[in-house]
């Protein structure tokens, strides 16, 4: 009977995830276009609003829109817990249920460091 509980939550899960990334061919070139974090020209550097926009698309559908928690863990105070390099190693290798590089390169540097400011 737990298996089925399990397998219920990771259905639903992966349906809200699929559901959050839908959409037509066009509508993914656009929303890739809309989704490249801002860096700032003077430093080159991804700046914070970058982390949180890169959250809202990529990571909130299993956090909460709130970092309140939702099928994955709450974050709203992980900056109190872990650094951003501790961060950005779950992000690069994964934890639990999470899988490894849900974003990558620019964007988990930016989401990690944007997280790590929730204390």
């Amino acid at each position: 009977m737990k298996w089925k509980k399990s397998l219920l939550t990771l259905m639903l899960g992966s349906s809200l995830a699929l559901a959050a990334c839908g959409g037509g061919e066009d509508a993914a070139v656009e929303e890739t276009e809309e989704q490249t974090p801002s860096t700032d020209e003077g430093t080159g550097e991804t700046t914070a609003s970058a982390g949180e926009e890169v959250y809202t698309q990529s990571c909130l559908s299993c956090h909460g829109e709130n970092l309140e928690g939702a099928f994955g863990p709450e974050l709203s105070n992980i900056g109190a817990k872990m650094s951003k390099e501790e961060i950005l190693n779950v992000i690069e290798n994964g934890q639990g249920q999470m899988p490894k590089n849900v974003v990558e390169g620019e964007e988990a540097e930016a989401v990690a460091a944007w997280l790590a400011e929730k204390k």
